[in-house]
């Protein structure tokens, strides 16, 4: 079968699977939503310190809110028909472009996070690997579970402590200097100076993961008997880690990266509020606060698609490192 053959297939069946699997998540967050008390005409009524029924019923009349939930639901689904996501009531703006100002920020913050994880999960997962049930492999079998154990935001609070108040050496949030107009590498630089501690704080939980699924998985492949006919023939030990145990062992870490999309989507919520960093799990946080469904549902519905996305890009890459993956799909 050729490649291309197999990417269509791949595209095809993630294609059938999303159809259902998207309205299935924008029914049920749907009703999910509806359960938590209180509404956008609340807090907006409260905020304008006019709280009466009268003011409350303006604004429940004006967006909507006091119609039947079956009839708001048609008309979310209705306008999802039309590719709109809905007005927001607390920012008084379209909610696609709410979350199109805000998805950049995300998505960076995810991509850095992600790639810091697998990075460090494949090198310590190597090591431990090498040395299994030695020193090394102990030790860092000690740090990996240090990592998972402690939640993320505890992690970025002592990370801001020593690195921003005690050190002074990087900034303690936001996304960049207020006003600078620096470009080139040194624009970069301070970039990447404010995206080091949120990405760390949310790649750690995950470099213990891929680091011990790593060290499993490859101590699994070196028993193989394709291993044992590639060190027969004479190939390197470099050689036979990368080409045969490593590019294997890729298989399930690259699983689980899929998987875990969802997973720093919702940590981002923790992170981009202790950092300030204006991103979709802020905006998520605030339109709790604020009980904008509408926008909550919007984030929601993108946040469901990326991991479509995700592990349609996943599968793909499965059927590159193992051909026969594709073939049987």
């Amino acid at each position: 079968m050729s490649a291309l053959t197999r990417v269509g297939r791949t595209l095809k069946r993630t294609s059938l699977q999303a159809i259902p699997t998207v309205f299935g998540i924008v029914i049920i967050n749907f009703f999910l939503l509806q359960l938590a008390p209180g509404d956008a005409a609340d807090v907006l009524a409260g905020e304008a310190g006019a709280a009466t029924e009268e003011t409350m019923a303006a604004i429940r009349s004006r967006f909507g809110l006091d119609n039947p939930l079956l009839v708001q639901l048609f008309n979310y689904l209705d306008n999802l028909a039309h590719f709109s996501l809905g007005f927001s009531p607390r920012y008084g703006m379209p909610v696609a472009d709410l979350i199109g100002q805000r998805l950049p920020g995300t998505l960076l913050l995810m991509v850095v996070a992600l790639a810091i994880a697998i990075v460090l999960g494949l090198a310590l997962g190597s090591l431990m690997s090498v040395f299994a049930g030695r020193l090394p492999d102990r030790l860092l079998s000690v740090f990996s579970l240090l990592f998972y154990s402690i939640p993320s935001f505890w992690i970025g609070l002592m990370l801001i402590v020593l690195f921003s108040v005690k050190l002074g050496w990087l900034p303690s949030g936001g996304s960049g200097t207020i006003g600078s107009s620096t470009t080139g590498l040194a624009g970069v630089w301070e970039k990447a100076r404010y995206m080091i501690l949120p990405a760390t704080s949310l790649a750690l939980f995950y470099v213990a993961i891929y680091a011990r699924l790593t060290r499993a998985a490859m101590l699994e492949i070196k028993s193989q008997d394709f291993v044992r006919t590639a060190a027969a023939k004479g190939l390197s030990p470099t050689i036979i880690t990368v080409r045969h145990i490593l590019r294997n062992a890729l298989i399930p870490i690259t699983t689980m990266a899929g998987m875990h999309i969802g997973g720093m989507l919702g940590g981002a919520v923790v992170v981009e509020t202790v950092y300030s960093w204006p991103g979709l799990g802020r905006l998520a946080f605030e339109a709790v606060m604020g009980r904008d469904f509408t926008v909550l549902l919007g984030i929601l519905l993108l946040s469901g698609l990326l991991v479509i996305f995700a592990n349609a890009a996943v599968d793909l890459l499965h059927a590159w490192l193992d051909p026969r993956i594709g073939e049987r799909s």
